[in-house]
């Protein structure tokens, strides 16, 4: 019974789990399935031809060309349907209170500090300020269309600019507006960001700035992997 047991429980394996991902990817993202295919065929058939023009008839250099641009093929098709798949999670939860916290969780850049705990919030609208510590010091992103969210943020950008007066200080927006950045794309917005502390500053202010208690005791956010979709009616 116990072994039953086990290999009921017992996850699916690797090639299974990126069939459901490509899936999941596929049914939000129609284009998805277009660039893992250029992904996957441009380098080998690029791997044909280098193998034809460079070989000289030798039978083994064609076939170690081809391999190589078959294996750079699957590498590129899988990075393709990792970034595609993050993207269709994302859209799911895109515009929900808490999606930003769970990019803060889940997908920041190595180096970068952040909370799925905001440290502002509206409780009428739900929209939110949440909080980032890296290189290039302090990012506020806000939650939430910018009618309703600059005076927010305003007001965490002084508080920030009170307690570290010499740290720089970064705001984002995710909301509705035009000129908002997606969900998706706040860990690369977050990476571009020029270095202006070291390592250890980078602790220092993380720690000063947790350790003023403005983290707000609220319900965690939502976590994009682990989102259901909606069934059809």
């Amino acid at each position: 019974m116990a072994r039953k047991d086990s290999s009921a429980t017992k996850e699916p394996g690797r090639l299974k789990q990126m069939w459901q991902v490509f899936q999941m990817t596929r049914r939000y993202d129609s284009r998805a399935i277009w660039y893992i295919l250029a992904a996957l065929l441009l380098p080998t058939i690029a791997g044909v031809i280098v193998s034809i023009v460079f070989s000289d008839g030798n039978v083994l250099t064609m076939v170690l060309w081809i391999v190589a641009g078959v294996m750079l093929g699957v590498l590129l098709g899988m990075l393709v349907l990792g970034r595609r798949a993050e993207r269709a999670a994302y859209s799911q939860i895109a515009g929900q209170p808490g999606a930003v916290g769970a990019v803060l969780r889940s997908s920041l850049k190595r180096g970068w500090r952040g909370s799925e705990m905001p440290i502002a919030v509206n409780g009428k609208t739900h929209d939110a300020v949440y909080r980032a510590v890296g290189r290039g010091g302090v990012v506020l992103i806000s939650e939430g269309p910018k009618t309703r969210t600059n005076k927010m943020i305003d007001e965490e950008r002084r508080k920030v600019s009170r307690v570290l007066p010499n740290v720089p200080v970064t705001t984002v927006s995710v909301g509705p507006d035009a000129d908002s950045i997606p969900l998706h794309r706040v860990s690369r917005t977050l990476a571009k960001i020029k270095p202006m502390l070291t390592k250890a500053e980078v602790l220092a202010v993380d720690n000063r700035l947790t350790s003023l208690g403005s983290q707000m005791p609220i319900p965690k956010g939502v976590d994009p992997f682990k989102v259901r979709p909606q069934r059809a009616r």
